[in-house]
């Protein structure tokens, strides 16, 4: 297997809308590859067709070099959904849905719990419903369940949508620990600055894709200075 995760000609409609059109990409094994684009863009339908929560009416996807919907899959990826809430119990604790979810990959180490719990900076709420925690709380949740079973695929939908700045910059260290320990993250923001720190980037506008390649490449292409003027160009030419 050459690459992670292959894409190609996907399309998917929800009644008359074409919520992605004909896209196609590849994400190479250890690298950080960010969809990126504002809302309505079709970064997230793109994530679950990948994720095999739904299906595409084109088209063809491969990950892991196996179709998404594969049992043995799941076991090797780790998935924040943008919608945090329906990954998470709502009437359990923070600790008890970190356990719950460590006794589905049957991991019983407490010292795992605790290391992610301590990672995401929720030590404090150990104990509190997840009912009662913030946006940016219940998405630091997401992002520790999708690390628990140390997996090789970590697929992030606005993976810090809501958390505060210190902890963003913390978040994506650790991103880029964890590419340079070996492992994939397919990522969506619609934040320039994270943008900038993808290894390659997929800029969508209105279920298409604009333009692929390395931040600089995108520079070098639309002759812009930073990724918004780039963005805006790009932009520019499709209305």
């Amino acid at each position: 297997m050459s690459f992670a995760i292959e894409v190609e000609g996907l399309t998917k409609t929800y009644g008359r809308v074409r919520a992605v059109d004909d896209i196609s990409f590849r994400v190479g094994y250890g690298e950080i590859f960010g969809l990126i684009g504002p809302n309505g863009a079709g970064k997230s339908t793109t994530i679950k067709v990948v994720m095999g929560i739904i299906r595409p009416d084109k088209g063809r996807v491969s990950v892991l070099g196996v179709r998404p919907g594969d049992r043995n899959l799941y076991r090797y990826i780790g998935y924040s959904p943008q919608e945090k809430e329906t990954a998470l119990y709502m009437d359990l604790t923070v600790y008890e849905n970190l356990k719950f979810f460590a006794s589905l990959y049957g991991l019983e180490n407490r010292d795992v719990l605790e290391e992610t719990l301590n990672f995401v900076e929720l030590e404090d709420k150990r104990d509190e419903l997840v009912e009662n925690l913030s946006g940016g709380m219940r998405a630091r949740l997401s992002l520790a369940l999708a690390l628990l079973n140390k997996p090789k695929l970590l697929i992030l939908d606005e993976p810090t949508i809501g958390v505060d700045p210190t902890l963003r910059i913390k978040f994506w260290r650790y991103f880029r620990e964890l590419v340079d320990g070996g492992v994939t993250i397919l990522l969506t923001t619609h934040y320039g600055d994270e943008a900038e720190k993808c290894d390659r980037l997929a800029m969508m506008y209105s279920g298409k894709i604009l333009k692929m390649g390395s931040l600089d490449d995108i520079l070098s292409y639309t002759g812009a200075r930073d990724f918004e003027e780039a963005f805006y160009l790009l932009v520019s030419q499709e209305v």
